[in-house]
């Protein structure tokens, strides 16, 4: 089962040998998933079965509470690989690029690549069209052109089959991938196109390299093995299936993007609010976990809309491993479909046993076996053992262990973040903070590097491997290790100094900002056909919503898309969600009097802004 987002982040930074010896740069894997939610075992969901991403997330920091800084592809896109905030790079739609509308801003690879860096993009890193100028910004983003997978001109073709055997534009498409146009689908073409950059890169250079998977985004088009993993009568239903309580309707989204598609056609729903009669909704949720508020798209500012997962792993920090690559082994869910054996325990836990080469340079598995009562034998190698209890991991080794508890940072962040954050961990000139405006300056920032929440949360595994005392948080200045090559190829430790952060007025351990921002465009106070994705032209009003750690707090205003400027005094809705009380934003309480003290305080902070958080 799928789930709905903007974009999930993962960050591999590896610690592989580059060209000279006293070379300390590091390689980058950045990896970008196309409307994933934080719906995964990692994050506490039991009925996902995600063991990979489980697994390479217990050597990794996981961000709890990371937002984007607009529900929709191409302004996400732009705003995380630029640094600057859809205001900023005046990017609301997918109908003009940065460079000519906004300012010649230098993007998160384009620094990489200034720095020596060869950078390659594989699939959807930004959005391809006009966005991104065609070319996905080459040359300034990549040191080649980027590679998008050829089977992504299919993605409005009639391919899903029905049971008579006629096929159909649908929303919801498992398919038998052998029968696919050009029998494969854009995410397998994407992993061994990444795969064989890999194996063929230049070992001089150090690499960043992005790749970018579509799915889930729509249509849900996917091979059809993946349900059985989730059998349709166990699919879970929505637990907040209605339209929350005393919601404006410019804050509402009617979905029209899958209203085009043959399957939901022919369900005849009403506009705008459907509904979507709970027999399909079951199908859409089995590919596509959705329907929270009777919504089915993500084009709004609800929590569920833009809070995303994200992982950074960093070799010597966020792993225990020391001298070597941590282990990561890739488990095949869909073994029994390929021929092997399979068995289920009396405990009804799915247990695979694998072996791997601890070797990056082949990110390649062997699934050779399944086991019985958590016992496994093989010869050939070191063997793992892998328990599935719904959709929870829990993994051994018959070696050292090496996995401990999950590193976790809960403090509040943006995708803006991330860009500083790279370059902070890489060891490359960190983005100053925007001035404003900033329209001139090619290299800055309007987010913070997150480097030292994720030192902070590596700290008890910096003590375990023998750093001492060494390593802490100071008050002034944060002290942390960064792993480096000598010449005779040992790894030695060198200590770097980060510089204290901005102020916040809610500080914790670390001054961290006490608020994040995100923001959507609509066309009109009344639904229209295009309240989801309104062009530039259109854009008459604009939704300005800020997460603190208890409210999520939205103002509606008057929008001036000649000028892209707000107009605060021209308030059109509000919205008030108490976090702690009603999580999954069921009622808005901005209309109730006892709360109109606290909303002018934040209102107050929402119009300060990102700069005074």
């Amino acid at each position: 089962m799928m789930q709905l987002k903007v974009v999930f982040l993962l960050v591999v930074f590896s610690n592989t040998r580059v060209g000279d010896a006293s070379s300390d740069k590091v390689n980058v894997l950045f990896v970008v998933v196309d409307d994933l939610r934080p719906a995964l075992g990692t994050y506490g969901d039991r009925f996902m079965t995600t063991p990979n991403i489980d697994n390479l997330a217990r050597q990794a920091v996981l961000f709890e509470h990371a937002f984007v800084q607009q529900a929709l592809c191409g302004p996400s896109r732009v705003s995380f690989l630029t640094s600057r905030r859809p205001d900023t790079t005046r990017l609301y739609d997918f109908y003009s690029y940065w460079r000519q509308a906004a300012g010649n801003f230098t993007t998160l690879p384009q620094h990489f690549k200034d720095n020596g860096y060869t950078t390659l993009s594989v699939g959807k890193v930004f959005h391809p069209g006009k966005s991104s100028n065609f070319t996905d910004d080459y040359p300034y983003s990549w040191s080649q052109p980027a590679y998008h997978p050829s089977t992504e001109k299919y993605k409005m073709a009639k391919v899903c089959p029905d049971v008579d055997g006629s096929l159909h534009m649908n929303l919801v498409c498992p398919v038998r991938v052998s029968d696919m146009p050009e029998g494969t689908l854009p995410d397998i073409q994407s992993t061994d196109k990444a795969i064989q950059l890999l194996q063929h890169r230049d070992r001089g250079r150090p690499f960043f390299l992005a790749v970018g998977y579509h799915k889930p985004h729509i249509p849900l088009k996917y091979p059809r093995e993946y349900l059985d993993l989730y059998p349709l009568v166990k699919v879970p239903k929505v637990s907040n299936p209605i339209h929350p309580e005393y919601l404006p309707d410019v804050a509402w989204n009617p979905w029209t993007d899958i209203r085009e598609r043959d399957d939901v056609k022919n369900l005849n729903l009403s506009f705008p609010y459907g509904p979507v009669p709970t027999n399909f909704s079951q199908l859409i949720r089995q590919s596509w976990s959705l329907g929270e508020h009777q919504e089915w798209s993500k084009y709004s500012n609800y929590e569920v809309a833009t809070q995303v997962p994200l992982l950074v792993y960093v070799p010597g920090v966020t792993s225990r491993a020391l001298g070597e690559e941590p282990i990561f082994p890739f488990v095949d869910l869909l073994q029994h479909r390929k021929g092997w054996m399979g068995k289920t325990t009396s405990k009804k836990r799915k247990v695979v046993s694998f072996q791997f080469k601890n070797n990056l340079d082949v990110p390649r598995s062997v699934v050779t076996t399944e086991m019985d009562n958590g016992k496994a034998s093989n010869n050939s190698g070191k063997t793992q053992e892998l328990k599935y209890d719904g959709g929870s991991i829990t993994l051994t080794t018959h070696e050292r262990e090496r996995i401990s508890k999950q590193l976790r940072v809960s403090e509040l962040v943006e995708l803006v973040d991330i860009f500083p954050t790279l370059a902070d961990l890489a060891g490359l000139k960190v983005p100053p903070r925007c001035s404003e405006p900033s329209n001139n300056i090619t290299l800055c920032t309007e987010g913070s590097s997150m480097a030292p929440l994720i030192y902070r949360a590596s700290q008890v595994r910096q003590r375990s491997m023998n750093f001492g005392d060494t390593y802490g948080i100071a008050k002034e200045n944060i002290l942390f290790f960064k792993r480096r090559r000598t010449k005779n190829g040992q790894s030695s430790n060198r200590i770097r100094k980060h510089k204290k952060l901005h102020t916040s007025d809610r500080a914790q351990a670390l001054q961290w900002k006490s608020a994040v921002f995100s923001q959507y465009p609509r066309p009109s106070d009344v639904l229209k056909e295009d309240s989801d994705k309104p062009r530039l032209k259109n854009i008459k009003i604009m939704g300005y919503t800020m997460r603190t750690k208890e409210f999520h707090y939205t103002e509606w205003v008057g929008f001036n898309h000649s000028t892209f400027k707000m107009n605060w005094e021209d308030l059109r809705a509000t919205e008030l969600y108490l976090r702690d009380k009603d999580p999954f934003e069921n009622k808005n309480v901005a209309g109730f009097k006892q709360y109109a003290n606290l909303i002018k305080r934040l209102s107050v902070k929402l119009h300060l802004g990102w700069r005074y958080a």
